[in-house]
């Protein structure tokens, strides 16, 4: 992917370009060498902190408990940083984010 773009859940995931803007669904963190989870139509709860990640990635059934539903969003995690989303973004405008595209 190149640039890497973020998007909500309304938005296509695939290998994103400058003509075909896509979310890259295949996010590795370079600061945990952790793959980023993303979870459709929830976002985090604020009170989320680094060592509840740290903790519970990647048990679905443990991260739930900080998890709303909310149309249209995407919540993405590693074991060190997470983000709620809503619509596509540029991940270089996200610059504490260490997430790059894995490879397709």
């Amino acid at each position: 992917c190149c640039p890497v773009y973020l998007g909500g859940s309304a938005s296509p995931s695939g290998i994103g370009t400058n003509t075909s803007r896509r979310a890259c669904d295949q996010l590795r963190c370079t600061a945990c060498d952790f793959r980023v989870s993303l979870f459709n139509d929830y976002i985090w709860d604020q009170s989320c902190d680094y060592l509840f990640f740290r903790n519970n990635m990647p048990e679905l059934s443990k991260l739930r408990a900080k998890m709303i539903k909310k149309k249209g969003a995407r919540a993405y995690a590693c074991q060190c940083s997470w983000r709620s989303i809503d619509e596509l973004t540029d991940l270089q405008t996200e610059q504490q984010l260490r997430w790059v595209c894995g490879k397709h």
